[in-house]
Order: C-alpha cells, then sequence, then structure tokens
C-alpha cells in the first residue's frame, strides 16, 4: 500500500505520538447514536433532545432509567474534530511550500 521506506504505526498510541507534537491536535465530541445532534454547547450535558437516547453505553444489567447510571461509562458514538486553523498554519509556515499551495 505504501512506498518501501514509508511506514505506517502500528498503533493508535504511536500515532499520537506523532501527531500531537507536530501541532495536529483533535477534539473528541460526543454525537448522539442516532445521528441527531452533537453534544456541544448548550446540549452538553443532557441526553438527545430529539430521541431522547442517553448518549452513555449503558450495561444489560442496569436500569436506564436512573440518572445516575446514565453519565457513567463511556460514551456511545464520539466524533473526532481535526482543527483545519493550525494545519494550514503548518502547511504554509514554509514559504517555499506556500507558493506551491497557492
Amino acid at each position: 500500500m505504501l512506498p518501501e521506506e514509508n511506514m505506517l504505526p502500528k498503533s493508535y498510541y504511536q500515532t499520537k505520538q506523532i501527531l500531537c507534537p507536530m501541532g495536529m491536535a483533535y477534539q473528541k465530541i460526543h454525537a448522539c447514536p442516532n445521528d441527531c445532534i452533537l453534544y456541544r454547547h448548550e446540549f452538553q450535558e443532557m441526553s438527545c433532545p430529539r430521541c431522547g437516547v442517553s448518549r452513555f453505553k449503558v450495561k444489560d444489567d442496569e436500569e436506564c432509567s436512573s440518572d445516575e447510571n446514565s453519565k457513567k461509562g463511556p460514551p456511545t458514538k464520539v466524533l473526532w474534530y481535526l482543527l483545519i486553523i493550525p494545519r494550514f498554519k503548518r502547511l504554509f509556515a514554509n514559504g517555499d511550500d506556500a507558493k506551491d499551495l497557492t
């Protein structure tokens, strides 16, 4: 898939170690499992207003009616938002590359 000298990182941890020091950060945003909304801004601390589904995974043996159990555990769906401004700054940092890009 790649040329001989290029290697893909073997794990998520290795990928993160490469991207973060270069200024290639990202944001994780929780999303509704039914793709209704993103849990940001005014929706950050509530369940989905459209379908009423909890944003956190619920174990099968627990009741989903109590609010304490619904706020425990990992989120059901996570969106990885790759910030575009730092990426553009990185691309246009070198003058010669900026000429080629424009």
